[in-house]
């Protein structure tokens, strides 16, 4: 499918626009200090014959309470630039924050803003923040879009510091993926700045002003795959090393060293991964020119993803646990016990006040206090002539020789199941590619989290994708041959059809449906929880937790599934 020119960009942020745009396809082409700056050159002309052959148009003059559509109020105005505004407002129909871009219909950019506006709302990929609505009304037109409170831009992250490697890890391969997903559908982004891409209370990044924002500033690239990728890059770099990988400063960031070009992020920083420092340099740099010189570089995001899943994974850090206060001693102290003397010549103080009489000593509490006696006299006598009756009882019944002493309980139980701990999960797809970057989250103990398939249009059984007609789901490895118990299993969401198979003791790297070939649980639609007890432990070392058909996505003709949370006991 063909790309698109157009990308999103973040409004907001209106720094730093030489190091992802000039450079994208000059910036590291030669690796020299010379030719970037002349890229720079290049690109400022270039913007300035742009803006000046341009009309000249006033950015609509609105208030905050102005109402578009009789459903969207306005309310505070996060950047107004170029001619257009951009609003953080309020869905009053389903009251929830939204985002407004406005511009007048008369624009020279605003038909191409509306196109890009749709096209981005067609993709229905989670891991970009959506378009809702795109409209044009009243000499207006006005783009719609998610708003996300709890998420943090990737800038205020940075800003703390660098992100150690396990997030800088999630985030180069929750990035890429998502960006191979939006190329294959023909759309790009151009604009990939630290400002664009949010991390939500969850853990999972999305990505925001895709196939809108650069159409608000007309920005295009005639290679927009390399573009894109070397903005991978180089947010990668800026995570690792927390500067910027050009000479200028951008995003609150500082820029390399004048004169010393493009050097590696563990030349810049002790400590850093050597393969995430790698890979940045991979997408960075262009025309063979690689860090090591051992590996091509990345110029489209789906090779940058593959480069990424070839990765041996990172493990999140472990848990660290703060010691515990220490002991304070106290002491108990009865009149002058412990205090220090009075010094001479100070008064003497003042004699107590007798204290108040303790409870119970009038003659009603006497009587409580002898009644409350006997009752729990009478209570232990009553218990322990039970306990001998139960006793002499049990004996009589076993030297009965005619009688058979029946199950009381007492026997031996069974011993309670343990949670056994999950080595690796991976997904199941086996006639197709499937969504590495967040099955992490489906084995992470946390069941906010969770792997979400992409939203699927017009059916809801795998089997109509000749790619999936043995479905999806994850398999699960616990390391080694384990006997399997029980399972608990939090589902993303109600609806979807599950089995539970498991591969035989002796399996090595199973991938298809057939090397399962021992059934935990019946094929049949699950709620949100699917828990079961097995009769018989099962000896095996990995699980296939296998979904055949979606829910709806709550839209007709949509449909969408997922794990939260896989725990098994032994």
């Amino acid at each position: 499918m063909a790309e698109r020119s157009t990308a999103a960009v973040d409004v907001a942020d209106n720094s730093g626009d030489g190091p992802l745009t000039a450079k994208a396809d000059k910036a590291t082409a030669d690796g020299v200090a010379q030719a970037q700056e002349t890229a720079d050159e290049n690109m400022r002309e270039a913007d300035d014959e742009r803006k000046s052959a341009e009309p000249t148009v006033a950015t609509p003059e609105l208030h905050s309470g102005h109402k578009l559509a009789r459903r969207y109020r306005l309310e505070e105005c996060v950047t107004r630039l170029d001619g257009f505004s951009s609003w953080r407002a309020v869905d009053e129909k389903l009251r929830r924050a939204v985002g407004v871009h406005l511009l007048p219909a008369d624009h020279p950019r605003a038909r191409s803003v509306l196109a890009a506006a749709r096209s981005s709302a067609l993709l229905g990929d989670p891991r970009f923040v959506q378009v809702l609505d795109a409209v044009e009304e009243n000499d207006l037109v006005y783009v719609v879009h998610e708003w996300l409170p709890d998420a943090t831009e990737l800038t205020a992250l940075l800003a703390a510091g660098p992100l150690e490697a396990h997030e800088s890890y999630q985030l180069v391969s929750q990035i890429s993926q998502a960006m191979a997903a939006a190329h294959r559908e023909g759309l790009a982004h151009l604009r990939l700045t630290p400002g664009a891409v949010l991390r939500t209370s969850s853990g999972q990044y999305r990505i925001r002003g895709l196939a809108v924002n650069a159409a608000l500033r007309g920005i295009t690239s005639e290679r927009p795959q390399r573009t894109d990728t070397e903005a991978i890059g180089a947010l990668l770099y800026a995570a690792l090393t927390q500067r910027w990988p050009y000479e200028s400063d951008a995003y609150g960031l500082s820029g390399l060293p004048k004169g010393v070009g493009l050097i590696a992020p563990d030349q810049v920083r002790a400590g850093i991964h050597r393969g995430l420092s790698e890979l940045a340099m991979r997408a960075l740099a262009n025309d063979g020119a690689t860090a090591s010189r051992q590996e091509p570089p990345c110029t489209t995001p789906d090779e940058l993803a593959k480069a990424v899943a070839a990765m041996p994974r990172i493990r999140p850090p472990e848990p660290t646990f703060s010691a515990p206060p220490e002991y304070q001693r106290t002491t108990y102290q009865q009149g002058t016990y412990g205090r220090p003397g009075a010094h001479p010549g100070t008064p003497a103080a003042q004699p107590a006040k007798p204290a108040p009489p303790r409870p119970l000593q009038s003659r009603t509490g006497k009587v409580l206090k002898w009644g409350v006696a006997a009752l729990l006299i009478a209570a232990l006598g009553l218990g322990s002539w039970q306990l001998a009756d139960r006793f002499l009882d049990r004996g009589n019944k076993s030297g009965d020789p005619g009688t058979t002493e029946t199950d009381s309980g007492d026997g031996p139980q069974k011993p309670d199941p343990e949670p056994l701990k999950i080595s690796d999960a991976a997904v199941f797809a086996p006639n197709g590619s499937g969504i590495d970057a967040d099955v992490p989250s489906a084995i992470d103990g946390k069941s906010a989290t969770a792997w979400i398939t992409p939203q699927y249009r017009g059916y809801a059984n795998f089997g109509n994708l000749p790619t999936r007609k043995d479905g999806s789901g994850i398999i699960v490895d616990l390391g080694s041959v384990r006997d399997v118990a029980g399972l608990d299993i939090d589902m993303y969401r109600s609806g979807q059809t599950v089995e539970v198979l498991a591969a035989d003791e002796d399996a090595s790297g199973p991938s298809g449906l057939a090397d399962f070939s021992q059934r935990l649980t019946e094929l049949e639609p699950a709620e949100s929880k699917l828990e079961t007890t097995l009769d018989k432990p099962v000896r095996t070392r990995y699980i296939l937790i296998h979904v055949t058909a979606l829910p709806t996505d709550g839209s007709p003709g949509t449909f969408r599934g997922g794990i939260s949370e896989i725990r098994v006991t032994g």
